[in-house]
This record gives C-alpha cells, sequence and structure tokens, in this order.
C-alpha cells in the first residue's frame, strides 16, 4: 500500500509525469518506486501505470533516472507541456490546465492516482488554485 505519492519530487519527461514514492523500507533504508501520469490520459497503456520497469532505487534520483532511461524504450510522444502549471498543497497535486479565456485543473490526492476534480472552469488560474486550497481547508477542518 502506498502510503503517499512525492508529488513534490515529481518530475516530467516526454509526454508523461513522474511521480516517485516509498515502495518499501530494507534495513532502515527507503526503496524508491515510481508511477506515471500520461498527457494522453486515459488512452494511454502509461497513465496510471506503476513501475512498468519493474526496477527500484534506493534514492529518489535513481528511480525517476530509471524511470526516464525507461520512458526512453517506449513509444511516446514528445510532450506538450501538459504537467509545467503543476502544485503540491497538503500532499495533493493540483495540475493546472488554460485554453484561451478558462481555465481548470485535475486533482490527484496523496495516496490514490486518480482525478477527483471537480468539473468547475475558472477565468483564470489564481481563482483555480485559491478555490482548490479552500476546498482542502475546509475537509482537513471536518
Amino acid at each position: 500500500m502506498i502510503d503517499r505519492f512525492l508529488y513534490e519530487k515529481s518530475t516530467t519527461h516526454l509526454e508523461c509525469l513522474i511521480i516517485p514514492f516509498v515502495y518499501s523500507y530494507v534495513d532502515g533504508q527507503d526503496i524508491y518506486s515510481y508511477a506515471l501520469l500520461s498527457e494522453q490520459g486515459y488512452t494511454s497503456i502509461l497513465h496510471q501505470a506503476e513501475n512498468p520497469a519493474k526496477l527500484y532505487s534506493g534514492e529518489i534520483e535513481g528511480i525517476i533516472a530509471i524511470a526516464k532511461q525507461h520512458l526512453d524504450t517506449q513509444i511516446t510522444l514528445a510532450g506538450s507541456h501538459y504537467f509545467r502549471q503543476r502544485y503540491t498543497y497538503d500532499h495533493n497535486l493540483i495540475i493546472i490546465h488554460q485554453q484561451v479565456n478558462k481555465c481548470f485543473y485535475d486533482h490527484y490526492a496523496p495516496s490514490k492516482l486518480v482525478n477527483i476534480a471537480a468539473p468547475k472552469i475558472f477565468f483564470n488560474a489564481s481563482d483555480c488554485i485559491d478555490w482548490v486550497k479552500l476546498g482542502l481547508q475546509r475537509n482537513t477542518n471536518l
């Protein structure tokens, strides 16, 4: 069971967002794995894939390198900066998307790669981020 994804350590490569997490502990040392999100969403076999390389590392940098090397061997697109505007707030991943005069978001909880965003459209990224933060703060106070 994944304690939480380390969204703050995530990085993009090609069309994917590489998200490390602690897979296990051995002799007091963290063993890292990773999961992926794909710009293509559910049409890609890489979307929400957990460690398709089947390799692990004792360092975050090592697991990121493993993921990148594996992605380089896959048939993927170059990427369109889909994950460029991503933020972490209270261990949640928020990805902001802007198209012309509208803004919307994807929201991933700390321990599950399922988009839980509300179907809401905003006029700018700042309003979107503020709305998500307010919702997370409200849920924390319950």
